[in-house]
């Protein structure tokens, strides 16, 4: 696992420097993909290269994570700030014509997109790349916001799937509490990513290395899951395949 963290540390000051870029900002939720990627850009980079940015909204903003996510960035030394976006959301509710409370998924996609914006304004006015903190088993389900989370400049950990970046904060020293929690992006009160991809990361990243190796067959015996199970998430990937391309131009 060192080695790992050596050729991810390597990798982002490759980023960096043909960027030309001088430092990165990094998305600082409390959780622990987004602890990881702080942790080894620190490494990479030294703390006075890099940015960690708190996002809260107030509908769905969690004190703990909030907590954490301050504690993390002290620990690390390096420079944090924290930007409330619930005036920038509460705009968008009175203005789009079809706005509606309920509709879980086009708001919590809307608040991804509006923290990739700061994300942004942040790097353009310092000159910094927006380091990613999506994983493997995520980007591989499409379980992300395209031009919201998925609005990068490159990804540290997308190499990753789930149960090797917590082993990676292990390494690291990243506080167990933050290692524990369950994932979730944190767009609506009470969502969960376990729930919503309807499978345990445990269960699904050996699916996800086995998928191209092993039949369905093999697969759903060896996990102890139906073979349905194992073609939807076969199914799943090829559709959402297209998050992580450019559009297509016509011809």
């Amino acid at each position: 696992m060192y080695m790992r963290i050596e050729r991810i540390e390597s990798f982002i000051r490759r980023k960096v420097r043909e960027a030309g870029a001088r430092g990165v900002v990094v998305g600082l939720s409390g959780g622990v993909d987004s602890a990881v990627v702080a942790a080894v850009c620190t490494r990479a980079l030294g703390r006075s290269k890099v940015t960690a940015l708190i996002l809260p909204e107030s509908e769905t903003a969690s004190r703990r994570n909030i907590d954490d996510a301050k504690k993390l960035a002290k620990s690390l030394g390096i420079r944090c700030n924290r930007v409330d976006f619930s005036p920038v959301y509460d705009e968008f509710r009175k203005i789009l014509p079809p706005f509606s409370e309920r509709a879980l998924i086009p708001n919590g996609n809307l608040k991804a997109r509006i923290r990739m914006c700061i994300l942004y304004y942040f790097a353009n006015r310092r000159k910094l790349l927006v380091a990613g903190t999506g994983n493997r088993s995520e980007i591989m389900m499409g379980y992300f916001t395209r031009y919201g989370d998925g609005g990068v400049d490159f990804l540290p950990i997308g190499g990753l799937y789930k149960t090797e970046v917590k082993r990676l904060a292990q390494q690291l020293g990243i506080p167990r509490w933050i290692i524990d929690k369950k994932p979730s992006p944190g767009l609506w009160r009470g969502q969960t990513a376990e729930e919503e991809l309807g499978i345990d990361y445990k269960k699904l990243d050996k699916i996800l290395a086995g998928i191209g190796r092993k039949s369905d067959a093999r697969l759903a015996e060896e996990m102890g899951l139906k073979e349905k199970a194992i073609s939807g998430i076969r199914e799943r990937i090829k559709l959402m395949r297209f998050k992580c391309e450019m559009p297509e131009v016509g011809r």
